[in-house]
């Protein structure tokens, strides 16, 4: 085979296939000449390897047919657009099916923390079992504030953002059991009842709050839809309703692991709350609202935008909702 004729009978159609090629948008005509050129110029490929092979034509024409292949095959623009639906709506109206599950688990802990504490702080024999008056007192002038600033802000931050994504994903997967989330949301009332008891003893009650508040109210709320989304996975399973429970379990399953998901995305914000806010040099008026905005944007895009999602017959269900086309087919 003659190279330079071979190359140069067929130049006008590899150059018009690379052309082709480039161009972001076709009409139809020109979809119609791409592919037309494309098989020729496969054709062209194949006779240049087998009877004449010259690498460097050889190369060319596979890179101007790789870019025609991508064209054809509808790769040739990276789409965010189910990403930004996910996270406008899908995400939302999973948030929204789990919202009672969620401000109930974080009013329980809150009023049974309360209880904790006061029990606690009303009764010797439980602040004993804490520890000696001496160990109280280090936990409450030292320990408790010191936690917030004796690592770097980055570690500090990566390292709650880790810990607390393990336990709002323990959650979503141990959900179903119907009692790990119970069991760590009595662990968290103990906690936060000894806490404050402690720092209440102390008379520093006021540390407490400024210390928790700036990045505990996101957190918290947070983990607390987690351990509602799994405990909701559990009654689904108990019952049902009109699917069946194998139905029922799949897609409020699906349904739940996106509420998870979506969590390790709010448990960052508050992580970095935490890290950089929290042990910061801004006045304390400053890192409370910082963390009550950041507290009221979470409630208001799970009511207000869930709501809105779920108006527009968003379910939260990826299978459902953003789940790709499928074509029948026999056999």
């Amino acid at each position: 085979m003659d190279i330079d004729a071979f190359s140069s009978a067929r130049a006008a159609r590899w150059a018009r296939l690379e052309s082709l090629s480039k161009q972001r948008r076709l009409t139809g005509k020109e979809a119609d000449e791409l592919t037309r050129l494309y098989q020729s110029a496969s054709g062209d490929l194949s006779a240049l390897r087998s009877a004449a092979p010259e690498p460097g034509l050889i190369t060319r024409l596979s890179i101007t047919l790789a870019n025609a292949r991508v064209w054809l095959t509808g790769a040739h623009e990276v789409s965010t657009r189910g990403v930004r639906d996910y996270l406008t709506l899908g995400l939302a109206a999973a948030f929204y099916r789990v919202r009672w599950w969620g401000v109930a688990v974080f009013l329980a802990v809150a009023v049974l923390g309360g209880v904790s504490a006061w029990w606690t702080v009303t009764h010797p024999e439980s602040l004993a079992l804490i520890g000696s008056p001496e160990e109280r007192a280090a936990i409450a002038q030292y320990e408790f504030e010191n936690y917030y600033y004796e690592y770097d802000s980055a570690s500090f931050a990566a390292s709650v953002w880790t810990n607390n994504g393990f336990i709002a994903l323990q959650c979503i997967a141990l959900g179903i059991t119907g009692i790990f989330p119970l069991i760590l949301m009595y662990n968290t009332v103990i906690q936060l009842g000894v806490a404050a008891a402690v720092m209440t003893e102390a008379g520093l009650l006021d540390i407490f709050f400024q210390l928790i508040i700036p990045h505990g109210l996101l957190e918290l709320s947070a983990v607390f839809v987690a351990a509602g989304a799994g405990l909701r996975l559990f009654w689904v399973m108990l019952v049902p309703g009109a699917r069946s429970r194998g139905e029922a379990l799949a897609e409020e399953g699906r349904i739940t692991v996106s509420v998870g998901l979506g969590l390790v995305g709010v448990l960052l914000l508050s992580g970095l709350i935490e890290g950089f806010v929290t042990g910061s040099d801004l006045l304390w008026p400053v890192k409370i609202g910082i963390g009550a905005l950041a507290f009221l944007a979470f409630w208001m895009y799970v009511f207000v935008v869930g709501r809105y999602a779920v108006a527009a017959r968003v379910t939260g269900d990826s299978d459902g909702d953003f789940a790709t086309d499928r074509a029948a087919v026999s056999g």
